[in-house]
């Protein structure tokens, strides 16, 4: 069988352990014959992320904090001194403080409001800027959000006003970078218990609410986010952009 995505190359941001979604993606990009860039955040995630590039069998692991734009200059200069092309970028970080996912929307602080668009929205827009030159041939991008842009989930607050930014990111970025024939896109995944996703209180009564509630009766697995990846990087995507893809087992569509 013909490997989709052979002798391209991926930046995945965003891969803190192996339960993460950007897991789930960069493992698929490589099983689909992706060379693969990962980057971390910091030296307490170096060796957890260079462990698990080993595993992944990736090129290179690169730091990049995206609250520092030197990082992000520099994973620009890196790319570009080295001659690499670019094929596909992964964008899977967020962040809120977990006080302000614990209380009401309207108790938000201006530095936690800022700080989760920061992070969680303006980190796409920053990157993008910085590996579009990069991408000589054109390209994807994309990036993750969830349903809590679009509806109110409880608990999800501030994080969903910052997923909402970013799905109105894609589409601008989509508009800017489509004359050059890069694609932005992203994947709406319905709830899964990610390291991340543990710091919303009541994960549990979400994931119980939406196994019950979806269309094919269960919540969805992090393959199934990974393939739509692979797909939006691929050939098979080459018409897709400025789209949010529902991979969430059909719930989106639900009025309850």
């Amino acid at each position: 069988m013909s490997q989709l995505l052979k002798d391209q190359t991926t930046l995945v941001l965003g891969l803190a352990n192996r339960w993460s979604i950007a897991y789930a993606i960069a493992k698929a990009f490589r099983r689909e014959g992706a060379n693969l860039i990962l980057t971390y955040q910091g030296d307490r995630q170096k060796d957890t992320v260079e462990e698990l590039a080993q595993e992944l069998g990736a090129a290179r692991v690169m730091p990049c904090d995206v609250t520092q734009e030197a990082d992000i200059k520099h994973l620009s200069e890196i790319l570009l001194a080295e001659g690499d092309k670019l094929d596909t970028v992964v964008h899977s970080i967020a962040f809120a403080n977990r006080e302000d996912l614990a209380r009401p929307f309207s108790e938000t602080s201006r530095e936690g409001f800022l700080l989760a668009h920061e992070i969680s929205c303006y980190s796409l827009v920053a990157v993008t800027r910085a590996v579009a030159p990069v991408m000589n041939d054109g390209g994807a991008i994309m990036t993750l959000s969830y349903l809590g842009s679009q509806r109110v989930i409880t608990n999800y607050n501030v994080m969903g006003v910052a997923k909402a930014a970013l799905e109105a990111s894609v589409r601008y970025l989509a508009a800017d970078l489509g004359p050059r024939n890069i694609r932005v896109n992203a994947i709406s995944a319905g709830p899964i218990k990610t390291a991340s996703a543990r710091g919303i209180p009541g994960l549990s009564l979400i994931l119980e609410h939406v196994s019950a509630r979806a269309p094919l009766r269960r919540n969805t697995d992090p393959a199934e986010v990974a393939d739509t990846a692979v797909f939006l990087a691929s050939p098979l995507g080459r018409g897709v952009t400025g789209n949010v893809l529902y991979v969430d087992a059909g719930y989106q569509i639900m009025g309850y």
